[in-house]
C-alpha cells in the first residue's frame, strides 16, 4: 500500500464513521477521508477535540463532517442503538467504520492486574466495537460497498509479557474481525479486516514507551494510503485479512 495512490474523489459520496477521531490517528486519517470526499461521522469522548478537527476540516475545504460525541468506556448498548439510529435518520447508510478509538492504561504482570483497569479497558478496546458494529449492521447493509477495520497491535497477533487487558483485547478484536468476515463473506458486500499500523507517534505509544525518543517513529500521516485503500472502494474482495503496515 505503500505505492498507492488515491483519486482525489475516492471517497466521495461516502459515509464514514471514526472512532477516536479526537486525536492521533483518528484525527488524521478523519481529515485524510474528509480531504478525498467523504462525510466523516467524527466520534470521540472529548467534544472540544472533535470540534477542532471539525474546524480543520472545514479549513481545508474539505467535505463538511459530523460530530457524535460518545465515551466508549460507559456507553451502553442501547447508546450505540441510540446512535445507529441518529445516523440511519441523517445519512441512510454507512459505508465505512474504523474502530480507532483504544485504551491502554497500564502495562503489569496478569499477578498484578486489577480487576477494574481490566474492565475498562476491555469495555473500550472489545466490548465497544463489537457492540458499535452490531448496531450499525444494518447500516452497513445499505450500502453497495461497506469496509470495517479494526486497528490492531502486533501484541493482540504474538502475545508479548506485560500488556495485560491491551493484549488480550487486541487479540480478541483479531477473533471477532474474522468471525465477522466469516458471517458476511458469502451474504453481504460488507468486508472486514484488521490493521496493525506499527510504531506511530501517539499519545498512546508514549504511555507505552517513556523512555523512547518519539522522532524513531512514525507519524499518523504516513498511515493515510493504507487506511484509504482499506476504507475506499479499491480493497473490495479483501476480507478476513490481518493486515499491517510494512
Amino acid at each position: 500500500m505503500r505505492d498507492y495512490h488515491p483519486s482525489k474523489d475516492l471517497l466521495t459520496g461516502r459515509t464514514i464513521l471514526v472512532t477516536g477521531a479526537g486525536s492521533g490517528i483518528g484525527r488524521n486519517i478523519s481529515k485524510a477521508l474528509a480531504a478525498h470526499g467523504a462525510t466523516v461521522v467524527l466520534l470521540g469522548r472529548t467534544l472540544a477535540k472533535l470540534e477542532s478537527v471539525y474546524d480543520e476540516i472545514e479549513a481545508e475545504g474539505s467535505t463538511q463532517p459530523a460530530i457524535y460525541p460518545l465515551n466508549l468506556e460507559g456507553a451502553t448498548d442501547h447508546d450505540y442503538f441510540e446512535m445507529a439510529e441518529t445516523l440511519d435518520k441523517e445519512f441512510g447508510a454507512l459505508d465505512g467504520l474504523l474502530h480507532n478509538a483504544a485504551q491502554l492504561r497500564l502495562l503489569s504482570r496478569i499477578d498484578d492486574y486489577d480487576a477494574e483497569t481490566w474492565f475498562k479497558v476491555m469495555q473500550v478496546n472489545l466490548n465497544g466495537p463489537f457492540m458499535l458494529t452490531q448496531a450499525c449492521m444494518p447500516l452497513l447493509r445499505k450500502s453497495e460497498d461497506a469496509s470495517v477495520v479494526f486497528t490492531s497491535d502486533s501484541v493482540g497477533r504474538k502475545a508479548k509479557a506485560y500488556w495485560g487487558a491491551y493484549g488480550v483485547s487486541k487479540f480478541g478484536i483479531e477473533g471477532l474481525m474474522q468471525i465477522l468476515a466469516e458471517e458476511t463473506r458469502d451474504s453481504t458486500n460488507i468486508r472486514f479486516n484488521s490493521f496493525d499500523p506499527g510504531p506511530t507517534h501517539t499519545s498512546l505509544r508514549v504511555n507505552a514507551y517513556p523512555g523512547e525518543d518519539p522522532s524513531s517513529n512514525k507519524e499518523a500521516d504516513a498511515l493515510i494510503n493504507d487506511y484509504l485503500w482499506l476504507l475506499g472502494p479499491d480493497s473490495a474482495g479483501t476480507t478476513g485479512q490481518a493486515l499491517s503496515y510494512n
